[in-house]
């Protein structure tokens, strides 16, 4: 078994057994260079986006002391949620190996078929999630700040 894919099932398997999650777990490494791992802490910290990917891009970003991971690569054991899918994208982590599918995940009660369908279509799934305009030229202030700050940042 790829080594580094092994740490991320043996994570999965840690937060199985001590309750602190569903069966997901990621490994972060740069150059072959494990710099961080971990496992769904849902249930443990009461995070609905404690998902093992999110737990460890957050990890690998504090060791390195930087938001940008381009340089690092991730093992799942599962094929990243679209919550975790963004947060890998705006990492920029430049590789995933994941082990188990979505349809695996699916299978034991974890299916994101309904987020990838209100994606497609959120008119047609009001009655789920409402998302609302409201008051968007009072907060268009910061965004003209923002675009007009000349020291500012890209991320």
């Amino acid at each position: 078994m790829n080594p580094l894919m092994k740490i991320a099932r043996d994570e999965a398997g840690k937060g199985v057994r001590n309750n602190e999650g569903g069966p997901f777990g990621a490994v972060i490494s740069r150059k072959g260079e494990i710099i961080a791992q971990g496992h769904n802490e849902v249930l443990k910290s009461n995070d609905p986006t404690a998902h093992a990917e999110i737990v460890t891009i957050r990890r690998a970003a504090e060791a390195l002391g930087r938001y940008d991971l381009s340089d690092c690569e991730l093992h799942t054991s599962c094929e990243p949620c679209p919550m975790c899918l963004s947060a890998i994208y705006w990492s920029r982590i430049s590789s995933v190996y994941y082990g188990c599918t979505k349809e695996d995940a699916a299978n034991i009660g974890f299916d994101d078929n309904a987020i990838y369908e209100y994606i497609r279509h959120p008119e047609q799934h009001q009655d789920e999630l409402k998302l609302v305009p409201l008051e968007r030229e009072e907060c268009l202030q910061e965004f003209r700040e923002w675009q007009d700050k000349q020291d500012k940042k890209m991320y």
